[in-house]
């Protein structure tokens, strides 16, 4: 793994996504919803994620798109 995970918190794989009929992507961080995605941004996710090589890129792709949600007591 590369010096974008340093505290190795993209290794146990928190991040999930689903895809439903019309496109729409419901990203997921341990299991609860963060994420909803439709249109072209969902299209541009899908491609990124496809294009990855490993679990670990898909787990960053995932992690760039939520942003920085966490923000108080979960």
């Amino acid at each position: 793994m590369n010096n974008f995970d340093k505290r190795n918190r993209l290794g146990d794989e928190p991040f999930n996504f689903r895809v439903s009929k019309d496109k729409t992507v419901f990203l997921d961080y341990n299991g609860r919803q963060v994420k909803v995605i439709k249109g072209t941004e969902a299209e541009k996710f899908l491609k990124r994620i496809n294009a990855a090589e490993n679990t670990a890129e898909e787990q960053l792709v995932m992690a760039k798109i939520t942003g920085n949600f966490k923000r108080g007591n979960e």
